[in-house]
């Protein structure tokens, strides 16, 4: 039975050395040495680790009850997918007994292969076209199957659910929620019909230049999948742009040559950048307090929850509706 401790969070929060190493052991029959380095990590706890035979690994203890096992399954069953097809990523590794996720107490961990690199703070034409390439053969393999237990990236359904929860969260005060819910409904009103006719595959969902990283004398590595979901393509490219679509033509273009070496685009889903923006917005709202909910300390921005800052943020939503009614879409040879 899960102790009220582990159900609380301070296990999670306690894990150690000791602990650590001891179940990697175990899981992969393996011996370690006492390399134990932590790494950041917003939401779950990440080490480096080290085996006797010097071969460096990454164990990833996911917090609880923020994803279910098959949620986490579906994120696996598409990295070792992309795998299968030789796409740059990075997946975990399968256990002797088949599996990639094992178990202590109420916490789900794997483990990966360490793989260094670094961002690229700018990249250059060439890079856009292997960024494109990238994507494209990501998506090609992402439409092959379904991620049965992950969000779809719609606004009445993925979005509809992080407004649910923020409107029952303790991070909102009640005096902000009726002008949050007006706002955040008026542009889920909006932008649905937009959805109806595009597709959705399995994505990336959190496609920006952090999350792409360069290996001297490699191709770039597409990292950090523990937001995958189905959405539409565009998804996983609007984030890299260098700045709004009308101000990046030269680079969207490269990068739809890339992209549609390996897998048609539809250009009619650029028209989903600005409503993506508008339920990034809301997403990140709905993410920060699942961070302060989670532990009750942990604050990724100075002043979430306090009145200004969701002032704030119902004047952006505000904003972004009359961006979007405005018809801040691309022109040009894009449509």
């Amino acid at each position: 039975m899960t102790s009220q401790l582990e159900e609380k969070g301070e296990d999670f929060q306690q894990l150690g050395p000791d602990r650590v190493l001891n179940l990697v052991e175990k899981v992969l029959g393996i011996r370690c040495n006492n390399l134990f380095r932590t790494l950041n990590s917003y939401i779950n706890r990440v080490f480096e680790i080290e085996t006797v035979d010097k071969v460096r690994m990454v164990v990833k203890f996911y917090r609880p009850g923020r994803w279910s096992k098959e949620a986490l399954l579906d994120e696996h069953k598409f990295l070792l997918d992309l795998v299968g097809q030789e796409i740059p990523v990075i997946a975990p590794l399968v256990f002797p007994n088949g599996e990639t996720i094992a178990e202590s107490g109420n916490i789900f961990f794997s483990v990966f292969p360490k793989v260094g690199g670094r961002s690229v703070d700018e990249f250059n034409d060439d890079q856009w076209l292997q960024l494109g390439r990238l994507l494209g053969r990501v998506h090609r393999v992402g439409e092959t199957a379904k991620a049965e237990h992950r969000i779809t990236m719609v606004p009445h359904r993925s979005t509809q659910e992080q407004l649910a929860y923020l409107l029952q969260s303790p991070c909102v005060p009640d005096e902000m929620k009726p002008p949050l819910e007006e706002a955040a409904l008026a542009i889920i009103a909006d932008i649905q019909p937009l959805f109806s006719e595009m597709e959705s595959i399995r994505i990336h969902g959190d496609c920006h230049f952090s999350n792409v990283i360069q290996r001297p004398g490699e191709s770039f590595y597409l990292i950090d999948f523990d937001d995958m979901a189905m959405g539409p393509p565009v998804q996983d490219i609007w984030m890299l742009l260098p700045g709004e679509v009308d101000e990046s033509f030269v680079e969207l273009d490269l990068f739809l040559e890339g992209y549609e070496t390996f897998r048609p685009f539809d250009r009619r889903s650029l028209r989903l950048i600005e409503p993506l923006r508008a339920m990034r917005f809301i997403h990140y709202m709905a993410w920060c307090a699942h961070q302060v909910e989670g532990d009750g300390l942990t604050r990724a921005i100075d002043g979430f929850g306090s009145g200004e800052y969701w002032r704030s943020e119902i004047a952006d939503l505000i904003d972004q509706r009359e961006r979007i009614a405005e018809g801040h879409l691309p022109s040009g040879n894009m449509l």
